[in-house]
């Protein structure tokens, strides 16, 4: 299995005629860096990116791709994840496991797989409660992004007649006032040019979210399920944005997990080229209607 150094990580290539991707190998699990072969890696790099937890411990972001476990809480979301990986390679996906999380008795773990040589990646995410109690939470795949782009939130569309058919989350530190936020009916248009926290949360029964960054697209897709709840006022997709990064994210619904038991959550992500700035509701509407995306 071959290795290279990235961000001063040992991380393992995992490569199709479109795509490349770093997994790290000493932490994780991780995806350190995603492009199109020849191009820039689309993945926020923060190596010196670091929360302190109440111990005195540091949590390193890095950039890339990461799993948590939902509800967020400091120190339990936090847990450290800078021990070595076990990485199980095939010809087309690398299966990623951590050590057992000794805090919380959860075990993560990725199983990253391409599609043939198309620009696509299939992640699905794992949380295994190795504890001796039941463990209510939800897998929750974060992707960090470099700053300059905008993100495009897709709105419920459903007829509802006289009920309400779009719900929003805000959290304490979000201006609605942004002038880097477009509050339209179709889609949220977020430009990564925050000086400031920012977040929202939502139902999402598109069941995607995008990224544009210097004409690529990067899409992300994780199922919606309109009779589960999900965390944060059942918010299945979230963006989170500062001055170093925007983050997309997911989340399955809330599950209790026995011992022993196992949830589960993909991701599907893919990649487009030459794509226009989304600069307003209507160019994003042409996006998605000439990528076909819906």
């Amino acid at each position: 299995m071959n290795t290279t150094k990235f961000l001063d990580r040992d991380c393992v290539p995992l490569e199709n005629a479109s795509l490349s991707l770093l997994v790290a190998q000493s932490v994780g699990p991780r995806i350190l860096s995603l492009r199109f072969n020849g191009g820039e890696n689309l993945f926020a790099e923060l190596p010196d990116f670091v929360v302190k937890r109440p111990d005195g411990d540091g949590y390193r972001f890095l950039g890339g791709h990461r799993l948590w476990h939902a509800p967020e809480n400091m120190p339990r979301t936090y847990a450290l994840d800078d021990k070595p990986v076990e990485i199980v390679p095939t010809q087309d996906s690398l299966s990623v496991m951590q050590q057992v999380e000794a805090q919380t008795g959860i075990e993560k773990s990725m199983h990253i797989s391409l599609v043939g040589n198309k620009p696509q990646v299939i992640v699905r995410h794992t949380l295994t409660n190795r504890g001796l109690w039941p463990v209510e939470c939800a897998p929750w795949a974060i992707t960090q992004l470099k700053n300059g782009g905008a993100a495009i939130l897709p709105q419920s569309q459903d007829l509802t007649d006289f009920l309400p058919n779009r719900v929003l989350t805000l959290w304490p530190y979000t201006d609605i006032a942004s002038p880097h936020v477009t509050w339209g009916n179709r889609y949220i248009l977020i430009r990564a040019q925050m000086q400031t926290a920012f977040k929202v949360g939502f139902p999402n029964p598109r069941s995607w979210l995008a990224y544009w960054l210097d004409g690529t697209l990067f899409v992300k897709r994780a199922a919606f399920d309109a009779q589960a709840t999900y965390y944060d006022f059942d918010s299945s997709s979230e963006c989170y944005c500062n001055d170093r990064f925007l983050e997309l994210e997911t989340l399955a619904p809330i599950i209790k997990l026995a011992p022993g038991e196992s949830a589960t959550h993909t991701e599907t992500w893919e990649l487009y080229t030459d794509v226009e700035f989304p600069a307003d509701e209507d160019t994003a509407q042409g996006i998605i209607e000439k990528l076909a995306l819906e």
